[in-house]
């Protein structure tokens, strides 16, 4: 079977690999112009994350995958679930808000907490007491439960993430163009 392969791909000639080689790159180009106009249309740089903790538990459980929205000018409120990013760290953090407050300059402060947590997130802050509003990656409006293993076993095994994506780039370089 991977011999026939081969030859199919000997046939295909130069010309053919490179055609099926921009098949390939426009697949890619088209998923990355979805999601950047996915991440205007929700105002949020990621509108789709995975939890990674069961710091959330029972509202929200390792593997779901949840969707964000941050709309502007609109205040955060007690109970909201935020996604918010603490600079020097690079994984965002899924938290309740369990408080807020409006600094000096008028900016809106919050105080998030994690439901299964038994202290508030100020630890995670890294000095300030307060969490910024526009630290706040989004507000979450809805998720698929437990849809985001995938992305964990990719993310902990790198193997497989390698492997999915060569099986992915060689399907496409070799299968039939649909006449």
């Amino acid at each position: 079977m991977f011999a026939d392969e081969i030859a199919r791909l000997r046939k295909l000639g130069v010309q053919g690999l490179l055609f099926q080689l921009l098949n390939f790159l426009n697949v890619v180009a088209s998923g990355l112009m979805m999601w950047k106009a996915l991440c205007l249309v929700t105002n949020s740089e990621s509108p789709i994350v995975v939890v990674l903790s069961g710091s959330m538990e029972p509202a929200f459980y390792r593997g779901d995958i949840l969707f964000l929205t941050n709309p502007a000018d609109t205040p955060y409120v007690v109970g909201d679930i935020t996604v918010y990013k603490v600079p020097g760290q690079g994984i965002p953090i899924v938290h309740r808000v369990h408080a807020t407050h409006e600094s000096n300059n008028g900016t809106q402060l919050l105080l998030t907490k994690g439901d299964a947590n038994p202290d508030n997130d100020i630890p995670l802050y890294e000095g300030p007491e307060w969490l910024e509003a526009k630290q706040v990656v989004g507000k979450v409006r809805g998720f698929l439960p437990y849809v985001g293993y995938v992305t964990i076993a990719m993310n902990d095994y790198p193997q497989l993430k390698y492997a999915l994506l060569g099986g992915v780039g060689l399907f496409l370089l070799v299968s039939k163009e649909a006449s």
